[in-house]
């Protein structure tokens, strides 16, 4: 058998930090002009989510391969992660409350917002 050094299921399987952040770059584009283009609530929330999921990928992936020993990464993700479904809740609580007064989730018709 002929060894050439290189394993080629080892080129198949490999994933590194660049892949971590490629998908990361890629979540994020996407939540970005989903929230920009957005005009529909419940869709701008889901695009806040995207982007911070992307912030996730990449504080665990740089924990990871920086090798460092705390956790900070995972961490980190996890407030995020927390503060994300609170920040769910309060947004859906408050587009259900204008979706009663208006009924519509149309960014557009809410210039101005009165109590």
């Amino acid at each position: 058998m002929i060894q050439t050094g290189v394993d080629p299921m080892n080129l198949v399987t490999h994933i590194g930090l660049y892949h971590y952040l490629a998908l990361a770059v890629l979540l994020f584009s996407i939540g970005l002009v989903g929230l920009i283009t957005s005009r529909n609530m419940i869709r701008v929330l889901m695009c806040l989510e995207l982007m911070l999921n992307a912030v996730n990928i990449n504080f665990v992936a740089f924990n990871n391969y920086l090798h460092l020993d705390v956790m900070a990464g995972q961490v980190f993700s996890i407030f995020i992660l927390t503060v994300s479904a609170a920040e769910a809740a309060v947004g859906l609580a408050v587009v259900i409350a204008l979706y009663r007064m208006r009924s519509s989730v149309d960014i557009e018709r809410y210039t101005v917002l009165k109590g």
